[in-house]
């Protein structure tokens, strides 16, 4: 008996080490969450082959095992986002010289052998590893034996590897398991359990869930195409007087099946000169559409037009964008 309680005892204290060396993770990106970047997928915790993520929403794929950080646009990568390392630890590998390019337009064989994509992984004792992934070609700024410190820049945010738009892929393991940080070193067995988180204070204060996100919007007078209007194409400022087109598009992370999208667009003096609403076919990781009118046979008033994209579910506005268009006449 008292071998038993002392074997039982030692298994306890060896958990309690292995708890106790758990890293806390500070954000591995420089940007505000919610607002510059946004997480478009989670670890999916669907044992099967559906997907669910920590939260019991829909914010991840089936078999995604880490943490997608989404910019809203190309233009945002182009400038520059850092990858920053999320613990202290030890440069594991490295790989760069991978291109930035949408693997819909590439296609997936071509870089399937290498999905993540311009990489570092690192090492954090204790079985501990953390993965960034589909960074900017030429940014990787470690090399392999390289220690780091919490904080460190990696790299910069890129669109290399098996990926369609600029993100970074966060991955954490343990003894080469995938962990969810929003989860810890335990299984999501149940809807509204109790997690524990393996974030810092300072990065969970920026980490709340967010199942629905506007990303941007504008108007163009041109049938606009996603990938150009995310490149910062179709986002006129001014409306030509012998435009025969304007339309408001609008790209928001998120969208469900049955959401109703309202696209209002007022002319001069706020006299509403297009009013539809749409229903949101399925569920869409990012909902890409756009709604608009042709030129009046009396010509475009002069002055200011203002464009509101409303995405509501339930009755509830889940998602807002507005924008303002000058003519250039009068």
């Amino acid at each position: 008996m008292v071998r038993a309680l002392l074997s039982a005892a030692a298994l306890l204290l060896l958990a309690g080490a292995a708890l106790a060396q758990a890293p806390r993770f500070e954000l591995p990106i420089a940007c505000e969450v919610g607002t510059t970047c946004f997480i478009q997928n989670h670890v999916d915790q669907d044992p099967g082959p559906g997907r669910q993520d920590y939260a019991c929403g829909r914010l991840t794929y089936d078999g995604h095992d880490g943490t997608d950080f989404r910019l809203p646009d190309y233009r945002m990568m182009e400038a520059g986002v850092p990858v920053l390392a999320a613990a202290d630890g030890t440069v594991l590998r490295v790989r760069d010289g991978m291109d930035d390019v949408n693997v819909n337009i590439v296609g997936r064989d071509r870089i399937m052998d290498v999905g993540g994509g311009n990489a570092v992984v690192i090492d954090h004792g204790g079985g501990w590893q953390t993965a960034y992934l589909h960074m900017k070609r030429g940014s990787v700024a470690v090399k392999p034996g390289d220690r780091v410190a919490a904080g460190q820049r990696l790299g910069l945010v890129g669109l290399s590897g098996l990926t369609e738009f600029p993100h970074l892929h966060f991955g954490v393991r343990h003894g080469g398991k995938p962990v969810d940080p929003f989860v810890g070193d335990m299984p999501a067995t149940a809807c509204g359990q109790r997690f524990a988180p393996l974030w810092s204070d300072a990065a969970a204060k920026q980490l709340s869930y967010r199942a629905t996100a506007a990303l941007g919007a504008g108007f163009s007078t041109r049938v606009p195409e996603a990938e150009a209007a995310r490149r910062g194409e179709f986002g006129e400022e001014r409306l030509p007087r012998d435009a025969t087109l304007l339309v408001l598009w609008s790209d928001i992370m998120g969208a469900r099946g049955g959401d109703r999208q309202r696209v209002l667009i007022e002319a001069p003096g706020g006299k509403v000169v297009f009013d539809n609403t749409v229903t949101v076919p399925g569920d869409k990781a990012a909902w890409f559409s756009y709604q608009g009118m042709k030129r009046p046979a009396t010509g475009w008033p002069a002055g200011p037009y203002r464009g509101t994209v409303t995405l509501t579910r339930d009755g509830e506005t889940v998602a807002r964008l507005e924008r303002t268009l000058a003519t250039d006449f009068r």
